[in-house]
């Protein structure tokens, strides 16, 4: 496999502002938080995003608005800002922001004063889908949030949740697309029903994916380029004459989409990350039950019990006959391990692909050649400038057992279905 030049990687691992990769990222609509951090009538959030320090809040109208955290005059931060008078105020000399940057009040300036209208704040556009407040930190106009199944379908169908992994964003999304550490990472030895998925098999019966990753660990692997990143195909032996197909996608510049959730790791500097995950399933979701479980793993502030002070936790006689990794039932904490152990930022130098990786290095690629097409001052792939574009029927994720007849290359068309589309900004 050919190797990509080391110093090319700091060119997708650094995301701060001017930077290459980071001129990359603010071309797309990026997460910044989860909807419910910021509840109507509640106060200003400071998060950091792409290494800025910024601060989100809702208006008095409901909708979310992204500041820069220091306020223009003298630094002061704002996330202990006042909501009032259509925007935020900040308690040291009450000089007040709208949600544009523009500065609309200073008090303490002599009455007739204009200095106010040469005064603009950092500001950025927001949007919401699925639970989730998305944020364009980019240049001009904010292109169109395209329309993936996992931010289309109605709320009580949909949860979305998000956790922070001490590493760099770029190794953890590509956890996600490498298909073969199913088999290992994520296998249980001993089965708990209510833990792991199934697919449902041709001939009407019900098998578990942890049985068919077990099954066959060495799956046969594609790849495909996309208008939106990489599909990636999985096959396995499933029995006699039957497969499991997976479908599994990433998606530029820092997202994926894997069977029933898609989501983005998304940088708060270059050695930390939240990776955000949007659970979309055909029937309502227990909301309520899924925050209460999620929490008996996590801190409330969305942070891993089960990190890399305490070692994971890993448990060396449930390693015996439950499981292989040792590490407790979600997978979650199983990739919160598997990509914070290389390092905050992986050498890549070290390491050496191999077949199983050809999605990872597929992805690698592109985003060396995305990079370059926007220093050569081109629109980066997949940034969506019209409503056509932003449908995305074809970016789809299964899990099926299938007859050894069907054409898994193709068999992802069947499932091709019309997203309702999102709000706009």
């Amino acid at each position: 496999m050919t190797v990509i030049n080391t110093p090319d990687y700091d060119l997708l691992v650094r995301t701060g502002p001017g930077t290459p990769g980071g001129e990359l990222m603010r071309r797309y609509w990026q997460p910044a938080a989860l909807s419910e951090e910021i509840p109507t009538g509640g106060g200003p959030l400071p998060i950091k995003l792409l290494g800025e320090e910024l601060v989100l809040y809702r208006d008095e109208n409901g909708k979310p608005a992204l500041l820069g955290l220091h306020c223009a005059h003298r630094g002061a931060d704002l996330s202990y800002g006042r909501l009032e008078d259509g925007g935020l105020r900040c308690i040291y000399h009450g000089w007040l922001y709208d949600s544009s940057g523009r500065c609309l009040e200073q008090p303490g300036e002599p009455a007739g004063s204009t200095f106010h209208e040469r005064i603009r704040q950092v500001a950025y556009p927001c949007t919401e889908a699925a639970g989730v407040v998305f944020a364009y930190l980019g240049p001009g106009a904010p292109p169109i949030l395209p329309s993936y199944y996992f931010l289309s379908g109605p709320d009580e169908c949909t949860f979305a949740h998000k956790y922070h992994h001490d590493c760099n964003y770029l190794q953890s999304n590509e956890g996600n697309i490498d298909p073969s550490h199913l088999s290992y990472l994520h296998h249980f030895l001993k089965e708990d029903p209510a833990l792991v998925g199934s697919s449902e098999g041709s001939n009407g019966a019900v098998v578990s994916s942890n049985t068919l990753f077990g099954r066959d660990t060495s799956p046969h692997l594609e790849v495909e380029e996309t208008d939106y990143g990489v599909r990636i195909f999985s096959i396995r032996n499933a029995g006699p004459a039957e497969k499991y197909v997976r479908v599994t996608n990433f998606i530029y510049p820092n997202g994926f989409g894997i069977p029933t959730q898609g989501g983005w790791h998304v940088p708060i500097d270059d050695t930390s990350h939240w990776k955000f995950q949007i659970m979309r399933v055909p029937k309502p979701l227990d909301g309520p039950k899924l925050k209460r479980d999620m929490l008996e793993s996590m801190t409330p502030d969305y942070h891993h019990i089960r990190n890399r002070s305490n070692r994971y936790l890993q448990d060396r006689e449930e390693m015996k006959g439950r499981s292989i990794a040792g590490l407790g039932p979600l997978f979650q904490n199983h990739d919160n391990w598997a990509t914070e152990g290389p390092g905050e930022i992986q050498n890549r130098a070290e390491e050496h692909l191999a077949y199983t990786d050809k999605a990872i290095f597929k992805a690698r690629q592109l985003l060396l050649r995305a990079v370059r097409e926007l220093q050569a001052g081109e629109d980066p792939p997949h940034v969506i400038r019209s409503a056509e574009q932003a449908g995305m029927t074809h970016l789809v994720s299964l899990q099926e057992v299938v007859p050894d007849s069907v054409d898994w290359r193709t068999h992802w068309q069947t499932k091709v279905v019309e997203h309702p589309p999102l709000v706009r900004v």
